[in-house]
C-alpha cells in the first residue's frame, strides 16, 4: 500500500461539554463549584485519616487512598476543562493530550481496584472479625495499595502508548472535554485494530475482576448479616459497609451504563454526561458519602476543628 502525503497532527482541539457560547460562563461556575467541593472534601478525608489517631485502621487507610485517587482523577480533568470555558481556542498539544490520557487511566484503573480492595476489607471485617487484624495487617494494606498503583501505572502506559502509536493525520477535533480513548481512536488514520484490542482486553479484565470481587464480597457480607440474630447487631454490621456499597453502586453503575450501551443507541452526548459523572461528580460525592454516614469521620472532623481553634487562640 503506497504511503500518502499527510500532515502529522501536533495538537488537538477539544469540543468541550457544550459548544454553545452562551453556556460557557454558566458551565464554568458550575464546574468550578464541583471542583472546589471535590478538592475540599477529599483533602479533608486525607487530612483526617492521616492525623486522627482513632482513624488509623485498614478501612480508613484505604479510604485515604480512595480520596487521593479521586482528587488526582478530578485534577487531571478539571483545570484544563475550566480554562477551556474561558478561552476561544480549546487546543491541547499532542504530548499534553498523551499525558492527560495516561494520568486519567492511572487514576480510573486505581479507583476500580481500590473499591474492590475496600469491599474485601469489609468482607473480612464482618465475616471474619476475629482474624481481621491478622488478615488485613498493616503490611497487607501497604501491599494491596502498592499493587493497585503499580498495576494502574502499567495499564496506563500500555493503553496510552498503543493509542498514541497510531497516526493522526486528518481531523484533530476531539469530540470530548478531555483526551479519552474512544474519540482519539476515532480520529486515527491508521489501523486501529491493535489499540482497540488492547483497550478492550484491559477494560474487560479490569471490570470483570473487580466486579466479581465486589459482588462475591457483598454476597458473603449479606449472608453473614442475615445470620446475626439481633436486629441491633444486623443494623451495626450493615452500617459499617453502607457507605462503601453506595459509592460502589454509583461508580460501577455509571461505568456499566457507559460501556454496555448497544452501539445503535450509543451517543457521544450520553458518553460526555457519563464521563462528567465519573471524572468530576463522583469524586465530589465520595467524601460526602463517607463522612455524612460515618460517625467516626464526623467525630474526627469535630476534634480536628476544636484542635485547630485552640491552636489559633494560643497564637
Amino acid at each position: 500500500m503506497a504511503h500518502e502525503n499527510f500532515t502529522q497532527v501536533i495538537e488537538f482541539i477539544l469540543t468541550g461539554v457544550s459548544e454553545r457560547p452562551d453556556l460557557q460562563i454558566p458551565l464554568f461556575f458550575v464546574f468550578l463549584v464541583i471542583y472546589g467541593l471535590t478538592v475540599t472534601g477529599n483533602l479533608s478525608i486525607i487530612t483526617l485519616t492521616s492525623v486522627d489517631s482513632r482513624l488509623q485502621t485498614p478501612m480508613y487507610f484505604f479510604l485515604r487512598h480512595l480520596a487521593i485517587i479521586n482528587l488526582g482523577n478530578s485534577t487531571v480533568i478539571a483545570p484544563k476543562m475550566l480554562i477551556n470555558f474561558l478561552v476561544k481556542k480549546h487546543t491541547t498539544s499532542f504530548y499534553e493530550c498523551a499525558t492527560q490520557l495516561g494520568m486519567f487511566l492511572v487514576f480510573i484503573v486505581a479507583e476500580i481496584f481500590i473499591l474492590a480492595v475496600m469491599a474485601y476489607d469489609r468482607y473480612v471485617a464482618i465475616c471474619n472479625p476475629l482474624l481481621y487484624m491478622a488478615v488485613v495487617s498493616r503490611r497487607i494494606c501497604f501491599l494491596l495499595v502498592s499493587l493497585t498503583y503499580l498495576y494502574s501505572f502499567s495499564t496506563a502506559i500500555v493503553a496510552s502508548s498503543s493509542v498514541f502509536s497510531m497516526s493522526y493525520c486528518s481531523s484533530n477535533v476531539i469530540n470530548h472535554f478531555y483526551c479519552d480513548i474512544v474519540p482519539l481512536i476515532a480520529l486515527s488514520c491508521s489501523d486501529t485494530s491493535f489499540p482497540e484490542t488492547v483497550v478492550f482486553v484491559s477494560a474487560s479484565t479490569n471490570l470483570v475482576f473487580s466486579i466479581i470481587t465486589v459482588v462475591a464480597s457483598y454476597l458473603n457480607i449479606v449472608l453473614s448479616i442475615l445470620r446475626i440474630h439481633s436486629s441491633e447487631g444486623r443494623k451495626r454490621a450493615f452500617s459499617t459497609c453502607a457507605s462503601h456499597m453506595t459509592a460502589v453502586s454509583v461508580f460501577y453503575g455509571t461505568l456499566l451504563f457507559m460501556y454496555l450501551q448497544p452501539q445503535t443507541n450509543h451517543s457521544m452526548g450520553a458518553d460526555k454526561m457519563a464521563s462528567v459523572f465519573y471524572t468530576l461528580v463522583i469524586p465530589m460525592l465520595n467524601p460526602m458519602i463517607y463522612s455524612l454516614r460515618n460517625k467516626d469521620v464526623k467525630a474526627a472532623l469535630k476534634r480536628f476543628l476544636i484542635s485547630l481553634c485552640c491552636s489559633f487562640k494560643l497564637m
